[in-house]
């Protein structure tokens, strides 16, 4: 049982009757019984130019008080990635954290309550203790559209369980070139393939009652390698001069033709299965930065594809339309922006906004529209009538149910690119090891937005691994080194090696060089003389670089980032379940087939086509 902080319950007695301010009032807007439409109209018509602006807000926690939530009527706040409470990082945290905001925005004198949202992108992965699933690379090579939809409810519940009725996913990016750090939050290379996941994922999380933040808007798998550079008036916060943010962020150069095609696709998917908010891309297409940008915002997704919803910025995204921060808010806004990720100075966004409308560079009509369609979310979601945490999800939380859930999406994940007689494995085995600390590592088989924004390796939180399970499948009998340290001349029957890229997010995941590095090369020689038959097994957020590595090894698996259920490997590996996985992306046999463009480009087949996958039975 979860208890919701004493002060912290709904004010709302009843249906068309609730306390704003310090009055009771029957004001249409609180009757639920009444349609969207007229409860809009009628909370519309009663807001100030600041309470109206205070909703086009969002803000990060660790920028905020409650006392600010109040004072400006803000609309949002959000937890970036790794932004458990401060107090800790158990659900009760979670629960007083986002319930103290609640609290201080019912309060206001209309009362409206603000939406509290999180990059829960694979789980929520904020969480600690939460079920972390594969990463969308993962969920693209199981191509299961039943298991994503119950991937997004299972989602939605543990967030509902903390407060949060709002998910900054899914991602349906449709990445060309694998050198990119937000590869693993694509499901695929292909569009239609990212269409029906992504709109499978849209489905299961809203129908729990949490919205979806369908992302990036418009192109973001479609940058070109090296048209990230710094903007002069933005400091350099956290990018790297390196091969990292070289392409995140960049230019999608590709003709409209191409850029509809493979890129816009699935969003028509996910308005058509219901998705009512999107955030916009960092990207550039055409000339212009998305956040700027009307033809696609405004005439395209709001007029042509008639999006009803509202549009979310990116974190501190529309301070790199212009040096001038007055051009920025005025050109993003007039651009179809709804809501900006502000995300710090609520002050300077909000002041700079209310003199733009006061002066006409902003029409009133533009505010209005914005703030309609944030309101659509709030009333269709609940929030007015369930504004607080659900104290009866709070023992699915990690549950077994949704671990079960995990674990299917695991064994449903793995590719088998490689099987010469090899798998499966058998219990039977006489004797078996295993090399590479990625076998008993959580968090090199989460990867990044996994309890920190970037990941972490070690145990950031519970879950099982590899070794784990193989050591259940074998009785305890499995020599394990990380460093494959084992007895000179000693021979098993069977090897394993795990290998694991570091975690990363974003543009730090930026990588032009896709190779195994020295030390995953020298640990597959080391272990290679130890076995009979070696089986490689990689956690990757990409197809990595083994052409040279492949004839060492008598089996290879992609086992992607699968969270923390990492013992349901074992499962796949000694024939428990078969392999049925099939690659979502094509896998190059060098960097010369980097990216998609340069693959096709050669007339050479790469080294695992799109849709390769062995299968056992």
């Amino acid at each position: 049982m979860i208890f919701v902080p004493t002060g912290l319950l709904p004010k709302q007695a009843c249906p068309g009757l609730a306390q704003v301010g310090n009055l009771m009032t029957t004001y249409p807007f609180q009757n639920p019984s009444l349609s969207t439409s007229k409860r809009i109209a009628d909370l519309l018509g009663r807001m100030t130019l600041a309470e109206k602006i205070g909703q086009m807000t969002q803000i990060e926690k660790n920028s905020l008080t409650p006392e600010l939530v109040a004072k400006y009527a803000l609309g949002s706040v959000l937890s970036g990635g790794g932004g458990y409470p401060k107090t800790g990082n158990t659900p009760q945290d979670w629960v007083n954290m986002i319930g103290e905001f609640q609290k201080a925005a019912l309060e206001t004198r209309l009362g409206i309550p603000l939406i509290y949202g999180v990059d829960a992108v694979h789980g929520h992965n904020n969480l600690h203790g939460a079920v972390i699933f594969p990463h969308n690379i993962g969920l693209g090579a199981a191509g299961d559209l039943d298991l994503v939809k119950k991937i997004g409810r299972f989602t939605a519940h543990e967030l509902l369980a903390t407060n949060v009725h709002w998910n900054f996913a899914p991602a349906v990016s449709v990445p060309q070139d694998i050198r990119w750090g937000r590869t693993y939050e694509g499901y695929s290379e292909n569009s239609d393939l990212v269409a029906e996941l992504g709109a499978a994922y849209v489905c299961g999380l809203q129908s729990s009652g949490v919205s979806a933040s369908v992302k990036h808007f418009v192109g973001d798998g479609g940058t070109r390698w090296g048209s990230t550079h710094p903007i002069p008036w933005i400091p350099r916060m956290w990018q790297a001069d390196d091969d990292r943010w070289c392409m995140d962020q960049g230019v999608t150069d590709v003709d409209e033709t191409t850029l509809r095609e493979v890129h816009l696709r699935p969003y028509a998917a996910a308005i058509a299965a219901g998705a009512k908010n999107i955030m916009v891309s960092y990207s550039s297409w055409n000339g212009l930065k998305m956040h700027g940008h009307h033809y696609l915002l405004t005439d395209v997704l709001k007029g042509e594809m008639g999006f009803e919803g509202f549009l979310i910025s990116d974190f501190l995204a529309i301070n790199q339309l212009h040096e001038d921060y007055r051009t920025c808010v005025v050109q993003a806004i007039n651009a179809g922006l709804d809501m900006v990720m502000v995300p710090f100075d609520a002050a300077q966004f909000i002041d700079t906004l209310t003199a733009a409308v006061e002066d006409g560079a902003v029409p009133l009509s533009r505010i209005d529209d914005a703030v309609r369609r944030i309101l659509l979310v709030k009333f269709e979601f609940g929030l007015f009538e369930r504004p607080f945490a659900d104290p009866a999800l709070y023992t699915e939380i990690g549950s077994e149910t949704h671990r079960a859930a995990a674990r299917e999406a695991v064994q449903k994940s793995l590719v088998l690119l490689k099987n010469d007689n090899m798998l499966p494995l058998s219990r039977d085995t006489s004797t078996l090891l295993m090399a590479g600390e990625a076998a008993n590592d959580i968090g090199l088989q989460c990867g990044g937005w996994t309890i920190e924004w970037q990941g972490k390796s070690g145990a950031v939180t519970t879950g099982s691994t590899l070794f784990q399970g193989v050591f259940e499948k074998m009785g305890g009998d499995v020599a394990y080194s990380p460093i494959a340290d084992f007895t000179p001349g000693a021979v098993a029957e069977v090897g394993i090696v795990a290998i694991a890229e570091k975690p990363y997010a974003e543009g730090e995941g930026d990588n032009g060089n896709l190779a195994l590095t020295a030390e995953q090369i020298a640990l597959i020689h080391k272990v290679r003389p130890h076995c009979n038959k070696l089986l490689l097994v990689i956690y990757s957020g990409r197809p990595l670089i083994i052409t040279e590595q492949l004839e060492m090894c008598d089996a290879v698996v992609a086992a992607w980032l699968p969270g923390s259920e990492g013992a349901a490997i074992s499962d796949v590996l000694f024939g428990d379940v078969p392999f049925t996985g099939k690659l979502s992306f094509s896998w190059p046999r060098s960097m010369s087939q980097v990216p998609l463009s340069a693959l096709i480009s050669s007339g050479e087949p790469p080294l695992f086509p799109f849709g390769h996958g062995l299968e056992t039975c």
